[in-house]
């Protein structure tokens, strides 16, 4: 991952990795830390070596518990809600012994564990980088990956899912620069029902 990941991230990501094997929590992983950093292009006064390892590590606790349950632990109609905190709980713990075995220099751990420990539930923000993480979590609903991801967790249509994140996910962003890069996935999403009716009618014309 060396190239993708800043160099001091790689050790924490391939510790993480073991833990992201369910609900595709590595592909959301990734594409949530790449949002992060280009969030964090805009925050220059925020500390990158809390927010990236937040990232990396937030979710790992979700692989403690049934895999047919997760599906239905997130969502406006969800059967087991609670497990929502009992991750953040049980991610706190696993991100603290990953980072206590690196000691990774230049990472506050407390910080970052505080982080991931609310990261769902707690709906304010702790710091900027506390709102940073959240955010590049929450992106991660607005793309491609995650509304196909989160359409086959309901059985919802890409269009019914996007619906669906401006309703529930879009509202809660934390920082502007969030809002508008959520507000600008949307924008791409609600444009592709319409582009094969330009294929068809370039394909006419010709």
């Amino acid at each position: 991952m060396s190239g993708f990941l800043a160099a001091d991230d790689v050790a924490i990501w391939l510790c993480a990795k073991p833990w992201l094997d369910v609900r595709s929590n590595d592909e959301h992983t990734l594409i949530s830390y790449r949002l992060a950093q280009a969030l964090l292009r805009s925050h220059p006064g925020a500390d990158g070596r809390i927010v990236l390892p937040a990232v990396l590590l937030h979710d790992v606790g979700w692989k403690m518990f049934p895999a047919e349950k997760l599906a239905d632990a997130v969502g406006p109609n969800a059967k087991y809600p609670e497990l929502q905190r009992e991750h953040e709980i049980e991610g706190a713990r696993i991100a603290r012994h990953i980072l206590d075995a690196l000691t990774v220099p230049g990472i506050d751990s407390h910080r970052v564990i505080e982080i991931i420990d609310g990261h769902d539930t707690r709906k304010h923000a702790l710091s900027l980088e506390d709102a940073l993480m959240k955010d590049a979590d929450k992106l991660w609903r607005f793309t491609d990956h995650g509304v196909s991801t989160i359409g086959g967790w309901y059985g919802m249509s890409a269009q019914e899912t996007v619906a669906m994140l401006e309703d529930f996910v879009l509202p809660s962003m934390l920082t502007d620069t969030g809002r508008a890069a959520a507000e600008a996935l949307i924008a791409e999403q609600s444009a592709k029902p319409w582009l094969p009716h330009l294929v068809q009618l370039r394909e006419a014309a010709s």
